[in-house]
C-alpha cells in the first residue's frame, strides 16, 4: 500500500469545543487529583509516624498518651495526644478529611472523563468481552458500589474482630476481583478499576466510618458522657486498613502508564504481589516509628516481590501467536500494518474521534518515524498488547508476529 497521510474530516465548532473542554477537564482533574492525593497521603503518613513515636513521661496532663517534640521550618512544636479527649474540649478543631474527599472526587471525575466516556479506547477490549460503552461504564461503576458493600459487610461481621484472618480474606477478595476484571475489561481498564475500587474503599472508610464516629465521640464528650469504645475500635480498624493499602493504591493508579504491567499475561498476579509488598514496606516504617526495631528483612521481601513482577512481565501478552516467527518481512509489509492499525491516532492529523493530536506527540505515519520508534512499537504492540488501546483497530496476532519478526531482524528500514 502506498505511504499516505490521513486528513481529518471537517469538524463542526461543537466537536472542536467538545474536544478542547474534554482535554482540559482531564488535565485539570488530574492536576487536582495528584495534589489532593499528595496532601492526603502526606498527612496520613505524618500522623501514623506521630502516633507511633509519642513518648510517655511523668508530669503530663491527665489522659495524655504521650508527647513529641518536632522541629520544622525554623520553629519548634510540642505535640501531645490525649488517649480519648481532653477534659475540656477546645473551641475549634481541625478535621483532616477534605484531602481524602478531594482525592476521590477528582479521581472519580477523571475516571468518568477518561475511562467511562472513552470506554471504547481505555476500558473495553472486545477480544476479552464485547461490551458497549454504557455497559462497560455501568459495570465499572456498579462494581465499585458492590465491592464496597462486600468489604463493609465483612468488616462488620464476626471476622472483623480477627485482624489476621480479616487481612487474608481481604487480600483474596481483592486478588479475585482483579482476576475477574481482567476477564471483563482491557488490561489497562482492569488495573485502573481495581485501583479505583481500593481508593473508594479507603475514602469511604474516612467519610462513612472514621469521621462520623469521631464526631460522635466529640459530641458525647461535650455532653459530659463517656463515648462508646466501639466507635474508637472501628475507626482504628479502618485507619489501619488505609495505612496498609496506601502504597498499593498509588502503584495501581500509576500502572496504566506501564504496558508491561497492565497489558501482559500475569497482570492480575502482579497486582497480588503489589498488595503484599505495600503492607510489608509499611510494616517496616510502622515498626521503626514505634521504636520496636528495624525489620530489615521486609526490604528483602519487597525486593524479591519486585523481581518477581519484572520476571512475570517478560511472559508477554495473554494471547500470542504460536510457532516460529515468520521470516524477516519486507519493511513495506511492516509499514502496512502500522499505517492501518496505528496511524489513525499517531499521525500529524489524527482521524480517530476525540483525538486532537498524536498521543505523546508520537507519529507513526511515515517510514522514518516507524523505524525510529521501533522499540516503542515492540514494548506497546509485541511484548504487550497495550496498543492499539482495547485493540480497537483489531490488530491480529499474525500482524503482531510480523512486527516481532521485523524487530528480531534488526528493525531495518527500506
Amino acid at each position: 500500500m502506498p505511504w499516505c497521510r490521513h486528513s481529518n474530516p471537517p469538524e463542526s465548532e461543537v466537536q472542536v469545543l467538545e474536544l478542547v473542554l474534554t482535554e482540559w477537564a482531564s488535565a485539570l482533574l488530574r492536576w487536582l487529583h495528584v495534589v489532593a492525593a499528595m496532601a492526603w497521603i502526606g498527612s496520613s503518613f505524618y500522623f501514623i509516624h506521630l502516633d507511633l513515636s509519642l513518648h510517655a513521661r511523668s508530669g503530663l496532663p491527665d489522659g495524655v498518651k504521650g508527647e513529641a517534640w518536632q522541629v520544622h521550618g525554623g520553629g519548634f512544636y510540642h505535640i501531645v495526644k490525649y488517649l480519648v479527649a481532653p477534659a475540656r474540649m477546645p473551641d475549634e478543631l481541625t478535621w483532616f478529611k477534605w484531602e481524602a474527599y478531594a482525592t476521590w472526587l477528582s479521581g472519580f471525575g477523571l475516571l468518568v472523563v477518561v475511562y467511562y466516556l472513552g470506554a471504547d479506547l481505555f476500558l473495553i477490549d472486545k477480544a476479552v468481552l464485547d461490551l458497549t460503552v454504557p455497559q462497560a461504564a455501568g459495570l465499572a461503576f456498579g462494581t465499585l458500589v458492590v465491592a464496597w458493600l462486600g468489604y463493609e459487610g465483612v468488616c462488620r461481621s464476626p471476622l472483623g474482630k480477627h485482624e489476621v484472618a480479616l487481612a487474608l480474606v481481604g487480600f483474596v477478595f481483592l486478588v479475585a476481583l482483579t482476576w475477574g476484571f481482567t476477564h471483563v475489561f482491557s488490561g489497562r481498564g482492569a488495573l485502573t478499576q481495581i485501583g479505583a475500587l481500593v481508593g473508594t474503599i479507603m475514602v469511604a472508610n474516612v467519610f462513612l466510618i472514621i469521621i462520623p464516629f469521631q464526631k460522635k465521640t466529640v459530641a458525647t464528650l461535650i455532653e459530659g458522657r463517656a463515648p462508646d469504645p466501639y466507635w474508637g475500635e472501628i475507626g482504628k480498624q479502618r485507619s489501619v486498613h488505609n495505612n496498609y493499602l496506601t502504597l498499593p493504591v498509588v502503584f495501581l493508579m500509576l500502572s496504566n502508564h506501564y504496558p508491561l504491567v497492565f497489558a501482559t499475561k500475569y497482570n492480575w498476579l502482579m497486582v497480588a504481589i503489589v498488595l503484599l509488598i505495600g503492607p510489608v514496606i509499611r510494616h517496616f516504617y510502622n515498626t521503626r516509628h514505634a521504636g520496636k526495631g528495624s525489620p530489615w528483612w521486609t526490604w528483602a521481601v519487597a525486593a524479591a516481590g519486585v523481581a518477581a513482577i519484572v520476571w512475570l512481565s517478560t511472559a508477554g501478552p495473554r494471547e500470542t501467536s504460536r510457532g516460529a516467527l515468520p521470516a524477516a518481512p519486507r519493511f513495506a509489509e511492516v509499514g502496512d500494518v502500522v499505517i492501518s492499525r496505528c496511524s489513525m491516532c499517531h499521525a500529524a492529523e489524527p482521524v480517530w474521534a476525540g483525538i486532537g493530536h498524536a498521543p505523546k506527540d508520537l507519529r507513526l505515519d511515515d517510514p522514518e518515524t516507524i523505524r525510529r520508534h521501533a522499540r516503542l512499537i515492540e514494548l506497546q504492540a509485541v511484548r504487550s498488547h497495550a496498543m492499539p488501546p482495547g485493540n480497537v483497530t483489531e490488530m491480529t496476532l499474525d500482524e503482531r508476529a510480523l512486527l516481532a519478526a521485523w524487530l528480531a531482524a534488526g528493525a531495518k528500514g527500506e
